[in-house]
Parts: C-alpha cells; sequence; structure tokens
C-alpha cells in the first residue's frame, strides 16, 4: 500500500485535495502538539481599539505582530 503525501506541509498551509481524500475523509483537524496550540486569554482593551480591531480581518495575528515588536 502506497503510503499517502501529509495534507499539511511543513508550513503549515494544506495542500490540494483530492478525489482520494474525500473518499475517506473524517470531521475534524488533526491534533496540534500542546507546544504549538494558541492559549486563548481574555483581556479588557479601550473601545477606540477593539473598534480599530474589529475592522481587521485577523485580529490575532495583528495583536500577536504587535506585542512580540512591543516585548523585544
Amino acid at each position: 500500500m502506497k503510503k499517502s503525501e501529509p495534507r499539511i506541509g511543513k508550513d503549515g498551509e494544506v495542500r490540494e485535495l483530492d478525489d482520494s481524500f474525500f473518499a475517506s475523509a473524517k470531521r475534524g483537524r488533526p491534533v496540534m502538539p500542546a507546544a504549538a496550540r494558541k492559549v486563548r486569554m481574555n483581556l479588557m482593551i479601550d473601545p477606540d481599539l477593539a473598534t480599530a480591531l474589529d475592522k481587521l480581518d485577523n485580529k490575532s495575528a495583528f495583536v500577536n505582530e504587535a506585542l512580540r515588536k512591543a516585548m523585544e
């Protein structure tokens, strides 16, 4: 039996899914290593910041990048 290619590349992106994938697909996502999982935090921020963040497509990525720069 031929071993299939991983569906998720080293860059974390999912490759093109073909008919063989959908023939045996199951719901859910692969288990992520504990060190790679995101951590949920609840923060209180000013209303003007919340409004500005709501206009962004990916709030988490923006906040992660801003915090990394601020904590250097």
